[in-house]
């Protein structure tokens, strides 16, 4: 497993990032704890979780994925070996300053995200999403707060566009503030918006990339055919993130394209899946790339995708699949 900075910062980290949106409901913690075993003997040591998980977010179990990564931190001893990133903003309950990023929610999530991941400080702390409701210097200072305190190392974004993070990275500037080193967006094969502004972004700033949903959310696996429904508990079926994921990906063009992908690649002995997450790390601005499991043998491919580098031919490929797309509009950003 190769190892990369995170933008300008001297923080090494695994390209392989787990994803754990999945342990407390998708998979139970017995489960979780063998998908985090798999990962640690596969070379991964860069975990992202968030306080409002599992998927779907749901007010009786948010928390609970924090939970069972904490416990199992304690239980193997491993904590310093970890990267550890969690993120803040969505509600974690029904009252008005139960969310957001305000200074006063801000202290009160990384207090229960600590004492729920049972450690004394979050490697890379992260704003899960832009909050219109907050000045972003009060949230800088915040974070910056916390930084100096030592319970976060670093602090990162995700969801942002590039005006937003621009903003961002000026206000740290001329508050003379610690900064978002770390952005966090949705790219992969069938989805590269972010390719025309914010990576240039990343990359000028010397912002890191952990990139999510690389798989798009499974449809890279290649195991979806055109004019089916859904699989019964994949993330295309869970509540109203199913319905968003559905959104995004579930349409006959995507999944055309993927299954003509899937059979390029099965003529060159590889899996789609594998193919998917070595072109999103052959992107040179990507510092990792988030993958998540339901099952441990299902890392077995994404794992993989670290010691391989795709040949012209299948970047080729990858991009005529892209371009066949039809363009969607501009609705939310980069979500």
């Amino acid at each position: 497993m190769k190892t990369k900075k995170m933008g300008r910062t001297g923080l090494k980290v695994s390209e392989i990032c787990l994803g754990t949106m999945t342990f407390g409901v998708q998979c139970d913690e017995a489960t979780s704890w063998a998908i985090m075993d798999r990962a640690v003997e596969g070379g991964v040591d860069f975990f992202d979780t968030a306080d409002a998980y599992p998927l779907p977010v749901d007010p009786k179990t948010v928390g609970l994925t924090e939970d069972i990564i904490g416990r199992w931190m304690r239980k193997r001893e491993n904590r310093d070996s970890i990267v550890l990133a969690t993120k803040l903003r969505m509600a974690m309950g029904p009252r008005p300053n139960d969310g957001g990023l305000s200074r006063k929610h801000i202290i009160d999530a990384i207090e229960a995200s600590l004492t729920r991941l049972q450690t004394e400080y979050i490697d890379l702390y992260q704003v899960h999403a832009p909050d219109p409701d907050t000045p972003i210097d009060e949230t800088l200072r915040a974070l910056d707060d916390l930084v100096r305190s030592g319970k976060v190392r670093y602090i990162g974004c995700s969801n942002f566009t590039a005006w937003q993070l621009s903003k961002a990275l000026r206000t740290s500037e001329r508050l003379n503030i610690s900064r978002f080193d770390c952005l966090q967006p949705r790219y992969n094969l069938l989805y590269r918006d972010i390719e025309m502004e914010l990576l240039p972004l990343c990359r000028e700033e010397g912002v890191g990339v952990i990139c999510y949903n690389p798989l798009a959310a499974g449809l890279l696996s290649g195991k979806y055919r055109a004019g089916q429904d859904p699989t019964p508990g994949t993330r295309f079926s869970l509540g109203s993130a199913g319905e968003l994921y559905r959104r995004r990906y579930w349409q006959d063009t995507q999944i055309k394209a993927v299954e003509e992908l899937a059979a390029f690649y099965e003529g060159r002995g590889r899996t789609l899946a594998t193919a998917a997450i070595a072109w999103v790390l052959q992107n040179p601005v990507i510092t990792s790339a988030i993958v998540g499991a339901s099952r441990p043998e299902q890392l077995n491919d994404t794992l993989a995708a670290a010691s391989i580098t795709l040949s012209e031919e299948e970047m080729a490929a990858c991009d005529a699949a892209w371009y066949q797309l039809p363009r969607r509009p501009y609705t939310e950003g980069y979500r």
